[in-house]
This record gives C-alpha cells, sequence and structure tokens, in this order.
C-alpha cells in the first residue's frame, strides 16, 4: 500500500455513505440521540463515524482488515516492525512496554524524572525500580537526560534487568546519546524501552534528534497527539522484533485498552500518519525555523532566557529539540506559574507548563508567524513590567534529591497503612504518589522515604501555586503511609 493511503479512514467514509440502519452502540445512531446544542457544535460528518467494532470496521483487539492495514503503514512510515495504535494516550503504551518485558519481582532500570505512567506500570507488574539519576541542570532548574555512564553503570550492577527505559527527547526537549545507550543495553540482551510522548516529529526531520526506531530501540511509546496531528488520547507503539515478542505486546495492551475504542481517534492517526509521511519534512522544517525565530527573539530580552545549542555537550544533552521553546524567568524574580497567569489574563495566551523558574511553550505544524509575534511581544512587555523586582533579587534554584526507596512501588501502595498529618510524615514510608502535574514527574513514588528537603520542596511549590497533586488529601495536609506496628513490651 502507499503512504498516500488511509485504509481506515476511508473505510469509514464509505460506511457512512451508506448510512445503514444501526442496532448496535454507540446510542446516539449518527447523532439522532444526542443533545442537540452539541450535535450542533459537533457536526454530524464527526458523530457519523463515531462507531464501534462491528465487522466491516476491524477490531483493534484482533485487527486483521482496515486496522491492520493502517497500522502496518504506520509501521513502514516510522520504521518499526509492528505498530500498534492506543486509544488510552501515550500512558497506556507506556504501560504496554513495561508490563510486556516485567512481571513482579524483575527489575527494570528507570530515570528518576519518568512519568507516573511509568511508575503505576511499575506498580502493576510489580517491577523493582532502579534508578538512575538523570543529569540535574540547577541553572534552570531541570533535569535533562541520562548518561551512557550512567546506564553502563547500572546495567554492570544489574545485568539481570529485563529492560532499560529511556526519555527521549525529554520535556524540555534535550535528549540524550539514545544510539549509544541502546547499544551498551543491547550487549547485555537487555531491551530498551523508550517513552517518545515529546518525539512523533523527530522521526521525519534530520537536524532533530534520532527517534526511537532510527536508533534501533526495541519499543517506544509515541504521543502523535501532542506533536504529529491527531486527536488528544491518540497515540502509537512502535515495536521492533529480537528481545521483545510482538505478541506479547498485542495481548498486553488489548488487556490494558477499552473494548469501546474510539474510530474516531483511530482515524485521526491513520491520517496523521499519511501527513507526516508524505509532507513531515516540509512541515516540521518550517516548524524549526519558527522556534529558532522565537528563541532568538526571547534571548534578546532582558531578564529572560531560551537555552538551545548552547547546553548541549554532555552524554545526557547529546542533541536537542527546537520546537521546545523553554523560558526560564527566574532573573525576574517571579515564578513560572504568575507568567503563566499572567500571559493567561494580559494576552489570552496558554503554555504547555510552568513551574517555579519557567514557562514552556511547544512550537508545531499549527502554529504561525503571527501567534510567534504575539508571545515575543507578550514577553518583552513581561520583561518590561517586572523590571523593578529583577534588579533587587537574584533566585537561587532549588531542586531536592531523589528520596531512598525503601519497598518496592507495588508492596508499598498494597500495605497496610495509615494517614498521619504532613508535618509528622518525616522519616516514615510514603504509600502514595506526590508529584506537580504537568509534567507529571513524582517528588515521590509509594515506597520512598520522606524527607524534609522534599517536604519544602512540595511546600514550595504549592505556595507558588503549582499542581500538586496525587495523594488522597488534595489539600496536601495529610500523607497516607505505611503502618508502622510498635514493639510488644
Amino acid at each position: 500500500m502507499s503512504q498516500k493511503e488511509t485504509p481506515l479512514f476511508t473505510s469509514l467514509l464509505k460506511h457512512a455513505e451508506k448510512n445503514p440502519i444501526q442496532f448496535h452502540i454507540p446510542g446516539h445512531k449518527k447523532g439522532s440521540g444526542i443533545d442537540p446544542e452539541f450535535r450542533e457544535f459537533i457536526g454530524d460528518n464527526a458523530l457519523s463515524i463515531d462507531l464501534i467494532n462491528i465487522g466491516p470496521l476491524d477490531d483493534l483487539h484482533s485487527p486483521k482488515g482496515i486496522i491492520k492495514q493502517a497500522q502496518e503503514l504506520a509501521a513502514e512510515a516510522f520504521g518499526a516492525d509492528h505498530t500498534f495504535f492506543s486509544v488510552q494516550g501515550t500512558s497506556g503504551a507506556i504501560m504496554t512496554m513495561i508490563m510486556t518485558v516485567c512481571g513482579p519481582g524483575d527489575k527494570i532500570i528507570v530515570p528518576r524524572n519518568v512519568h507516573k505512567s511509568i511508575m503505576s506500570a511499575i506498580v502493576f507488574s510489580g517491577a523493582i525500580p532502579i534508578f538512575i539519576h538523570p543529569e540535574i541542570d540547577k541553572k534552570l532548574g531541570i533535569s535533562h537526560g541520562i548518561s551512557t555512564d550512567s546506564v553502563e553503570k547500572a546495567l554492570e550492577q544489574h545485568p539481570d534487568a529485563k529492560g532499560l527505559l529511556v526519555i527521549n527527547p525529554t520535556y524540555f526537549g534535550f535528549a540524550a546519546d539514545l544510539k549509544k545507550i541502546v547499544e551498551i543495553a543491547h550487549s547485555y540482551d537487555v531491551p530498551v524501552l523508550v517513552d517518545e510522548a515529546h518525539g512523533v516529529h523527530i522521526h521525519f526531520h534530520e537536524d532533530l534528534p534520532l527517534s526511537a526506531m532510527q536508533a534501533g530501540a526495541d519499543m517506544a511509546a509515541t504521543s502523535v497527539h501532542k506533536l504529529g496531528g491527531s486527536m488528544t488520547q491518540s497515540s502509537i507503539l512502535n515495536v521492533k522484533e529480537g528481545l521483545v515478542s510482538s505478541k506479547r505486546v498485542q495481548s498486553i495492551i488489548s488487556m490494558l485498552t477499552t473494548t469501546s475504542t474510539s474510530y474516531l481517534l483511530l482515524a485521526s492517526l491513520d491520517t496523521a500518519r499519511r501527513r507526516l509521511s508524505i509532507e513531515g519534512r516540509e512541515i516540521i522544517d518550517r516548524t524549526i525555523k519558527l522556534a529558532k525565530w522565537i528563541r532568538g527573539q526571547v534571548n534578546d530580552i532582558e531578564h529572560l532566557y531560551c537555552p538551545g545549542e548552547d547546553l548541549l555537550g554532555t552524554n545526557a544533552t547529546y542533541d536537542f529539540d527546537p520546537t521546545k521553546v523553554l523560558i526560564s524567568i527566574k532573573d525576574l524574580n517571579i515564578t513560572g506559574y504568575e507568567v503563566e497567569k499572567w500571559l493567561r489574563e494580559k494576552y489570552n495566551i496558554e503554555v504547555e507548563l510552568s513551574d517555579l523558574y519557567n514557562i514552556l511553550c511547544i512550537i508545531t505544524p499549527g502554529d504561525t508567524q503571527k501567534e510567534a509575534e504575539i508571545l515575543v511581544q507578550a514577553l518583552r512587555e513581561l520583561s518590561k513590567e517586572f523590571h523593578h523586582l529583577a534588579e533587587k533579587v537574584h533566585a537561587e534554584v532549588m531542586l531536592p534529591d531523589i528520596p531512598l526507596l525503601a519497598l518496592t512501588p507495588r508492596d508499598a501502595f498494597y500495605a497496610d497503612t495509615e494517614v498521619v498529618p504532613v508535618e509528622e510524615s518525616e522519616g516514615r514510608i510514603i504509600a502514595e504518589f506526590v508529584m506537580v502535574y504537568p509534567p507529571g514527574i513524582p517528588i515521590f513514588i509509594p515506597g520512598e522515604i520522606i524527607t524534609e528537603e522534599n517536604l519544602v520542596y512540595i511546600k514550595t511549590n504549592m505556595e507558588a501555586g503549582l499542581p500538586v497533586q496525587g495523594p488522597e488529601d488534595d489539600e496536601m495536609k495529610s500523607f497516607r503511609v505505611i503502618k508502622e506496628h510498635k514493639a510488644i513490651r
């Protein structure tokens, strides 16, 4: 088949044209049974292909027809042996990767700055995480990738690991030497699993970091919806045969996936693949140029700093994706969260992420010079408005150390627990997640020992207005911890 074809989307259109009488779900029956206001806004075209896995439309759980064809075209486009569509987002694809290679008691080597879905999969599988410290950028207050040296050391100490997980690229656009990491892991016969949530586009332009499949990785969970033009919640899982069985992957992803799979999401994956494979280089080239223009403009604004190629040169910052425009605002002596609110109220601009020291703007093929100029103008005004603060105080970046893991995440999650006030929790073993979302990187995971340093970090984030979440107590006044039994006298 040609990359110009969309077997799934085209078949859906033909099915809708037939206008069959539907005695099956969804109950809105092509929109006639749905709320009229919602129908008018969404449109009859979308509702006509909001269908279910009836015979002519194949089944994502056991694809043999149009879904199989669409996935085969995606595998060809991404350089994979097999591609699986995910309607559970990249989180579902990540969980599939980990549960494919890990069972109870198995070791998996992971960076500590991983997304919560990775830690959730470790809880579900019963695996034991072997953490690698990512490289910390104290100037920006962010984590980068993992170094080849740390990977080598981890595998020397744990050659029985069932998998190595790598983030490529990071949320902030920096990539480690993935090809070298894959070579090291494969020398131990350890499969490499890649969280490629923010890298769907890198496969289609030679000036961007190597994609997971280009680097020889065994599996990669890739968010097509984030930067590739499909609908929210639609992602893919790319697989290379060898150290991983595609049949095992199909079994696991089916266990984790709803049986009521959305054909709107599946069709958007089919068409996004077509555009990326045919026009990808051209549209991504325009996006790169626009992002580089923004970066240059921002770096001419007093008190602001937009990192890029100037940070390259270490094992953990081997390459860089310029479409991630990270803007350090700490020299203005205000938080990223305050900047996010200011941009929303003053310019109707929404950013991807804010933290204590930065904001992150994602530049995609959906952006134009018009939006870029509005952003730059807003940032110029921001610098002027808060200039008086920048002259008084220079902010110091605070990054807490990684807590010690005392129990496996699964054992801690399912242990006998009790709830204690936060001020009495230091030294206890936590039984729940605590994270700032986005990006969803945990401050604590189940099984770690609560430290004063991390409690201060949580308090600082909350006082800045950042979205700390995870615990059962959403007011963050108490934590669920492992119950401690007092000695019998």
